[in-house]
């Protein structure tokens, strides 16, 4: 597990430091809000633990933001002394997955990052999330849907699924040939077909939208440009 702490108490910081780092989990820790947006918009999380009271930046804004820009979008734990229901029903308002008030034991603390991780992973079993600058991506695995900023893009069969292996493979580029052998196996029509579904693809991914998202990497293939 890869968590990013946010918490400009020292003493506590300190605290949830040692505590979670002792529970082997890989940790970046950052004390301002503005901090903590570069980390989460520049690294991949899998939990972001978020105190509200910041120095520079209200902790529902950090969330909101994070949420909205970060590449792979992280469960989100507040940890505040904000205790009123009004303070929660914000906090989950602003795209908190759970909400824990201070003090608290962190024993419970582990046993909801354990919780959230699970949750998370099973959600992106059947969905596919990239979101930066005011783009969102999400591809529903079962539904054979997707969705570009909440509106449904109309795919084809191979559309979806050269979609959605642009998704696994981001930020990476996927080549055409490994497109071209995941779509058709050793058996590949004998015409560019690879060219025509791209070309379909982008006509739904990209052409209502002021952004193009779908990029060609030169004598490379393709890849998602965010």
């Amino acid at each position: 597990m890869k968590i990013l702490l946010v918490e400009d108490n020292q003493t506590i910081a300190k605290q949830l430091v040692e505590f979670l780092s002792a529970q082997q989990w890989q940790l970046d820790y950052a004390h301002t809000g503005k901090l903590a947006l570069t980390l989460a918009t520049s690294n991949i999380y899998d939990l972001v633990l978020l105190d509200l009271n910041l120095p520079d930046i209200d902790g529902l804004e950090v969330c909101q933001q994070i949420k909205a820009q970060s590449e792979k979008i992280p469960a989100i734990l507040m940890l505040t002394a904000r205790d009123s229901f009004d303070d929660k029903a914000a906090g989950f308002g602003f795209g908190a997955d759970d909400y824990l008030t201070k003090p608290f034991d962190l024993r419970e603390l582990a046993l909801r990052c354990q919780a959230l991780t699970r949750r998370q992973q099973l959600h992106q079993e059947n969905t596919i999330s990239l979101a930066k600058n005011n783009s969102h991506l999400l591809l529903k695995i079962t539904e054979k849907s997707a969705f570009r900023d909440d509106n449904e893009l109309k795919l084809t069969t191979v559309g979806f699924t050269i979609l959605n292996l642009l998704m696994q493979h981001h930020p990476q580029p996927i080549s055409r040939s490994l497109l071209i052998h995941e779509l058709w196996g050793d058996s590949p029509p004998e015409s560019d077909a690879l060219k025509s579904h791209i070309y379909s693809l982008r006509q739904a991914l990209d052409k209502p939208f002021e952004k193009a998202l779908l990029s060609t990497v030169m004598n490379v293939g393709y890849k998602l440009s965010f």
